[in-house]
This record gives C-alpha cells, sequence and structure tokens, in this order.
C-alpha cells in the first residue's frame, strides 16, 4: 500500500522513520513518499521537500516566508492528488497537518463516489490541543480517520472529554531510551567520568536556544566541580552556538543527547520532549523557559493554557514532578536554587527520583512504532476488502 507522510521538524523525522520501518515489516509492499528529513530518506521512499524548508516558529518567521509556506502547502496538496495514497499519515506539526487533513477530506467527499481519491487520514502523535487551541478538536473530528496518542492522558481527553475514540500506541521516546540502555548495558559502558555532568538541553530552535541558553551558563557559572555540558540540536548550525559558548566554561557535544543524558548527575531542559527523556533516564532536572514579557505570560499561563503544566514529565504524573521555572519565574537566582536543590545531596533529588518511577508504570512498555503500524495496516486491509 502507498503512504503518504508529512513530519515538519526535527522530532516528527524521527517517529516518522521509526513508524515507517514498523510499516514496512507489516506491509512487505509498503511504498513512502513524505514532506520529512534525513532519517525518513534512509528508510526508502520519495522526499517531496525537507522538514527544514518548512519549520518557521513565531509571528514574524511565520509572516516573512508566508509565501513559501503557502507554496509548499500548494506544492503537497497537489502531491497528494497525483499520487493518491492509500493513507495521509501526518505527524505532529498542526499548523500545517491539520489544513492538510481538511484538504484531503473536503477532495473526498467532493469526489465521493470517484475511485481517484479516497485516502484515509491517519494523525500518528496527535496534536497538542489539550494545552492549547482546544477548538481545533472540531477539525479533528471531521478531517481525521484515526488519531493515534503516544500521552497516555490523552485518553481521557479526547475519549471522555470529547467522546473521540484514539488509539493509545504507547510512547516512541519510552522505546528508544529503554532500547538505548538495553544496548549501552549489553556493551558494558559504564560511566567513566571523575566529574559530575550538567547537562544543558536548550530546545531544538534558535530562538529557544537565544532565549534560554545564556540563562543556564550563567546559573551553572560557579559549579566548579561539575562539567557544563550542552546538548547541541541536530538542526541547529554548530556556529550558531559559538556566540553562547565562547569564553565560557561550558563543552558541547552534538548527535550525543542520549549518551549525555545516559551519564548525566542533574539537567536544566527547555520544555519538551527532552524534558520526558531525562525523566527517562532518572536524571534530575529543571525545566527553564523564558518567553517574551514574563508578568503577561505567567499572568496569562494561569488563564489561557487548559493544563497546569508545561513539562510532559509533569503532564504524565499529573502533578509538580519536576520545577517548571516559565515566564515570571525564569532567572538566573531561580535556576541556581532549583538545580542545587536536585544535585548529590540536595533536598528534592530523592523524591524526583522515586516519582519518575510513576512516569514510567503511566507509560507502559508498548513498542509505539510497530502498535501503530499495525492497527494502521489492519485499517486498510480491512476497507481493501484484504
Amino acid at each position: 500500500m502507498k503512504y503518504y507522510l508529512i513530519a515538519g521538524e526535527a522530532s516528527g523525522d524521527l517517529h516518522a522513520s521509526r513508524l515507517m520501518q514498523a510499516l514496512k515489516a507489516a506491509d512487505s509492499e509498503a511504498e513512502f513518499r513524505f514532506f520529512g528529513g534525513d532519517m525518513m530518506a534512509a528508510v526508502g521512499g520519495t522526499m517531496v521537500k525537507h522538514y527544514k524548508e518548512l519549520a518557521y516558529m513565531g509571528f514574524v518567521p511565520v509572516l516573512l516566508h508566508l509565501p513559501t509556506i503557502l507554496s509548499n502547502m500548494k506544492m503537497c496538496k497537489h502531491d497528494i492528488l497525483e499520487w493518491n495514497p492509500d493513507a495521509v499519515i501526518l505527524i505532529d506539526y498542526p499548523g500545517f497537518n491539520l489544513k492538510i487533513a481538511k484538504f484531503v477530506h473536503s477532495e473526498r467527499v467532493r469526489r465521493k463516489g470517484i475511485p481517484s481519491l479516497d485516502s484515509q487520514i491517519y494523525y500518528y502523535i496527535s496534536p497538542k490541543i489539550w494545552a492549547w487551541k482546544e477548538y481545533r478538536i472540531k477539525n479533528i473530528k471531521r478531517d481525521v480517520d484515526e488519531l493515534f496518542s503516544i500521552l497516555p492522558f490523552e485518553v481521557p481527553f479526547f475519549e471522555g472529554k470529547h467522546h473521540y475514540p484514539i488509539h493509545y500506541v504507547g510512547n516512541p521516546t519510552e522505546e528508544e531510551v529503554r532500547e538505548f540502555l538495553v544496548e549501552r548495558s549489553s556493551r558494558g559502558v559504564e560511566n567513566r567520568k571523575s566529574r559530575g555532568i550538567i547537562a544543558l538541553l536548550a530546545g531544538s530552535r534558535r530562538q529557544e536556544i537565544k532565549d534560554n541558553l545564556p540563562a543556564m551558563i550563567e546559573a551553572t557559572r560557579d559549579m566548579t566541580d561539575y562539567d557544563v555540558v550542552i546538548a547541541g540540536a541536530p538542526s541547529i548550525p554548530h556556529d550558531y552556538y559559538d556566540r553562547f559558548v565562547s569564553r565560557t566554561h561550558v563543552k558541547i557535544v552534538y548527535e550525543r543527547t542520549y549518551h549525555l543524558l545516559a551519564e548525566a548527575t542533574a539537567a536544566l531542559v527547555t520544555s519538551g520532549t527532552a524534558t520526558l527523556e531525562t525523566a527517562l533516564f532518572d536524571v534530575p532536572q529543571v525545566v527553564c523557559y523564558e518567553t517574551p514579557l514574563p508578568r503577561l505570560i505567567g499572568y496569562l499561563r494561569k488563564r489561557v493554557l487548559s493544563v497546569k503544566f508545561i513539562s510532559l514529565v509533569n503532564l504524565i504524573a499529573d502533578r509538580e514532578v519536576v520545577r517548571e521555572l516559565v515566564a515570571d519565574s525564569f532567572n538566573v537566582e531561580n535556576i541556581r536554587k532549583e538545580l542545587l536543590a536536585i544535585l548529590p545531596g540536595g533536598e528534592g533529588r530523592e523524591q524526583m527520583l522515586l516519582d519518575y518511577q510513576d512516569v514510567h508504570k503511566r507509560l507502559g512498555q508498548k513498542t509505539a512504532p510497530a502498535t501503530a503500524a499495525r492497527i494502521m495496516t489492519e485499517l486498510l486491509k480491512k476497507r481493501k476488502g484484504i
């Protein structure tokens, strides 16, 4: 069968590539065409557009690149119609992907009875509408045939609150970390560092790095008993970090985030999947997220966001496991104070490590890509009467 996948950033490229591998195992005749990245290309198929030409963050960058964004959208729609896949698989990236879902659904309705387009719309790694833009549930109910969730707390949100059945397939990050640790253990790799390590994970986008990394570095400036190491984001040019790390005590590594977390003593982490990765490695952390107009954002956060937390760790646990320094609580003094509390001997370290075990339990150990691929192929075969 033919699968058209759309991933708009580095994390989507990773998750989509693993899903593609699982689809190949479940469907020996699987063909792929995609908007994605190098990891997806390594699996096989035809790349239509690289995600680096899609990812723009913030109002001004989006406005400046609007002609490119609209051109990419038009190209994607046309390409889907031309290729006529059995399934269009959307991976996160809701601003772009929900528009594609609406287009495919409307074309399906418009051409009803014409066999030229009958693509099923599967959403893998569902949009985080539980945090904001909850109104998008109407679009999802109308335009998405099957929703695949990787976060256990999304099940009561979609099914209980909005009466929209979804598939919880397990969490791919849990699986990836588990596999990494098993492989590392099988090779007999141990932490050979004589000094402790404080890991800095400052985000995967330039703006996040610019906003968060300077304060993280400053907060660790006098912690001479530790090596302070940045996990360089794969999509960011190496020279972008030079302005932040030159003439500082900080080191930087690339393409080795898991290796860094496997040896880290504690971490400062910008919110996102990295918070969950850090917890799965049992590394105590402080979540740091700087925003413009911090007092205003801090006020609005309490009244606009639909959730109490921004980190996946706290959302999964449904309580504060890790300290979140966001908006008006984000400053060097607070970062340093909370970091000291989770270093060895700190009053918060042992409780955080204990609470991490509940996060592990709630995620479970399903193999997310394989589970999703099995459900997708079974649904498609049923539709085709195979």
